[in-house]
């Protein structure tokens, strides 16, 4: 009999998993990994992880996809060990070496002034080999072909950039554990490249693992491995369990609760015409905290749907709501 691998049946999901991304495979690769272990019809993650990196990797399914982009922009938390001494093309330990530096004798406080001095808001130049598009295509697969390529720098923010250990150095082994916590946009190996160029000697990543992301800041992560072992124990079902509700990733939203009335209206793209407080874009829950999508307040306090999610779009296909509620 000819093997066939078994067709997939995709299912609808929605929720968020804090997944612990391992070394080897890009973010791409582990959702995909995910989505299929999970059977979920859609997925999306909410940040790459380098190939190299490990830790936190909050990974969206069915309708989470919709709030995915607003948590990009959270703040971030890693540790990573910079290996002073030795610069790569792709300033972390997976690119070829470019050059290497004796390392001087340095001190605490030299150190910690360097790091001082690349916290806050800063203007920082990406790496080259970096998921940045230029003319629609990455600025990596330009670098892997030899293109020159010129990169402007762009503000980012620093909110700690911390010295972990430095017992490693004081032993001849030129390696410094650090802690960075970062906004959007900030690349972790321009950090650790930018603090070897200031101790004088060069410095790539060697190891980076993200800690924690807003609004996620004591994860419970899962290994794909405990995933599929769960899979193998108790069947597909047992995985619903290791997802956190919508609602858990709304929290960087100011939040606006509305009437039966005043949703029904909002799954009709109809605007709802009342005081309410938060200018902007608001997260929208109905009356028993069910979270019902994203939606914006004008000066006027008026409240537009923007991203709603399909079960409030619903509500006008199936529900009647009643006078006053």
């Amino acid at each position: 009999m000819t093997q066939t691998s078994r067709r997939i049946r995709y299912r609808p999901l929605h929720g968020i998993l804090l997944l612990d991304k391992a070394r080897g495979p890009s973010s791409n690769q582990a959702l995909q990994r995910v989505r299929r272990l999970f059977q979920a019809e859609k997925a999306g993650h909410t940040g790459s992880l380098d190939p190299l990196a490990t830790g936190l990797l909050p990974v969206c399914f069915g309708e989470a996809t919709k709030i995915a982009g607003g948590l990009l922009g959270a703040r971030k938390a890693y540790e990573t060990v910079a290996r002073l001494g030795v610069v790569t093309d792709t300033d972390d330990a997976e690119g070829e070496i470019l050059r290497s530096c004796d390392v001087p004798d340095l001190t605490l406080d030299q150190i910690q002034t360097a790091l001082a001095e690349l916290t806050g808001h800063l203007q920082q130049v990406p790496p080259i080999y970096s998921a940045l598009k230029r003319g629609g295509e990455p600025l990596y697969a330009k670098a892997r072909r030899g293109e020159a390529i010129d990169i402007a720098p762009r503000a980012v923010d620093v909110h700690a950039f911390e010295l972990v250990g430095a017992g490693d150095l004081l032993e001849n082994v030129p390696l410094l554990r650090l802690h960075v916590e970062c906004g959007s946009g900030t690349y972790v190996r321009s950090l650790v490249r930018d603090l070897g160029e200031k101790l004088g000697c060069g410095a790539h990543v060697a190891e980076l693992r993200r800690l924690w992301v807003d609004p996620f800041r004591e994860p419970r992560m899962w290994t794909y491995e405990a995933l599929q072992d769960m899979v193998e124990r108790g069947g597909l079902q047992t995985l619903d369990a290791c997802l956190l509700p919508i609602e858990t990733g709304l929290t960087a939203w100011p939040e606006v609760t509305v009437t039966a009335n005043q949703a029904l209206a909002l799954a009709r793209g109809q605007r709802v015409e009342a005081a309410f407080p938060h200018e902007g874009e608001v997260a929208i829950f109905d009356k028993t905290g069910k979270a019902l999508g994203l939606g914006w307040v004008d000066e006027t306090g008026t409240l537009k749907p923007k991203r709603l999610f399909v079960w409030t779009a619903h509500l006008a296909k199936t529900e009647t709501a009643q006078p006053g509620v």
